[in-house]
């Protein structure tokens, strides 16, 4: 026994000095958008995400984005047409609880009783009064909450929230992976504008366009950022106060833009408005479109009769995949210059890569 004695102290010592030099599981701390700092004792496995569609933007990270989403607010959903996508390949997404409604109404009793180790919310979560109290429940109950932004900033704000979404989900490489792709190509939009120093088109860009009301636009932010980064100018910036304004029809036509931009989805459907984008073929998202610029003032706009009118998909102010919306803005804007881009490709490209499902559908459309 008195030799077993100093042998088992040794192994103690040895198993005590192995544990203290055995590193304890790393915190995971990142940075979200409005500068919060959010620390996580592992990569977030169940999230309740604020947004349905930010299960697209998780998508682009892992290669089943349902597993990891505990809740979701039913606000800002997907589509029908991706959704069924998403449930083919998925079925558990028929699973995922509904953590509160539309207008961004949250339950914190639901989100408690799921124990996320994240809730993802937008940036407009951040101001917006009503989700005061819910914000400090959440503090209250311990639960880490973070907010991302695709859509207020896009060109400012899409890779810093995706590259915090890499962070805290282990995902950094791939988040990585994307950013240099989408970096990669707009590079080569904006090194091609600063040498040719082209003139900048004025463009007018009419939202949720349809036949009842004209005509809703943008100033600065989400489709502004678009138009400037592939070389025009949007007068909306120059006509109306704010991130959305109104203007009339008269206005318009005394404005003579020189490239008309409508967009629509299959939220315009039951207004008779543009419809594109997931499950729309490109002769009924045309047929949309003719409809459309046929109302008096629009059909006599320069624009329109020169060829110089386009539709787009209106839910690319929420994607990150804006950035084969700003190849085909470039081609539209200055033909010449950008004449070698294949914006459809890059939409392929990016879909195959960065979605684990592929939607069929159009998401830009000219009138010929």
């Amino acid at each position: 026994m008195s030799r077993l004695v100093p042998i088992l102290r040794r192994l103690a010592a040895a198993a005590l000095a192995a544990v203290l030099a055995t590193p304890a599981l790393a915190e995971i701390r990142a940075t979200d958008i409005t500068g919060r700092a959010v620390v996580l004792d592992a990569p977030a496995q169940r999230i309740v995400l604020g947004e349905g569609r930010h299960l697209g933007v998780l998508a682009m990270l892992h290669e089943n984005p349902v597993a990891l989403v505990a809740g979701w607010r039913q606000d800002k959903a997907l589509d029908p047409v991706t959704e069924a996508a998403y449930a083919e390949r998925f079925p558990g997404i028929a699973d995922i609880p509904a953590v509160g409604a539309g207008n961004r109404q949250l339950s914190v009793e639901s989100v408690i009783a799921l124990q996320p180790d994240l809730v993802l919310l937008a940036l407009v979560d951040a101001t917006d009064p009503q989700m005061a109290q819910p914000l400090a429940q959440l503090q209250a109950a311990g639960i880490p909450y973070a907010f991302v932004d695709f859509f207020a900033k896009p060109m400012q704000n899409s890779l810093p929230s995706l590259a915090f979404l890499g962070a805290v989900t282990g995902a950094e490489a791939r988040a990585a992976e994307f950013a240099g792709v989408y970096q990669a190509h707009l590079a080569r939009i904006a090194d091609r504008l600063a040498a040719a120093k082209p003139a900048s088109p004025r463009v007018f860009v009419q939202v949720h366009a349809g036949p009842d009301r004209c005509c809703p636009t943008v100033g600065a932010g989400v489709f502004d950022d678009f138009v400037t980064a592939a070389g025009g100018h949007n007068i909306g910036r120059d006509l109306v106060p704010g991130v959305m304004g109104n203007l009339s029809l008269e206005s318009l036509i005394a404005a003579d833009p020189d490239v008309y931009l409508a967009t629509g989805g299959q939220h315009m459907a039951a207004r008779g408005g543009l419809v594109l984008g997931a499950g729309y073929d490109a002769a009924a998202a045309r047929a949309s479109l003719a409809a459309l610029v046929a109302a008096p003032g629009l059909s006599g706009l320069r624009a329109v009769e020169e060829g110089r009118a386009l539709g787009i998909w209106h839910m690319f102010n929420d994607s990150l995949f804006h950035i084969a919306l700003i190849e085909r803005l470039a081609q539209l804007f200055h033909p010449d210059l950008f004449a070698d881009l294949d914006p459809e490709a890059t939409m392929r490209d990016l879909t195959g890569r960065f979605a684990p499902v592929q939607v069929p559908g159009t998401w830009w459309v000219t009138l010929k």
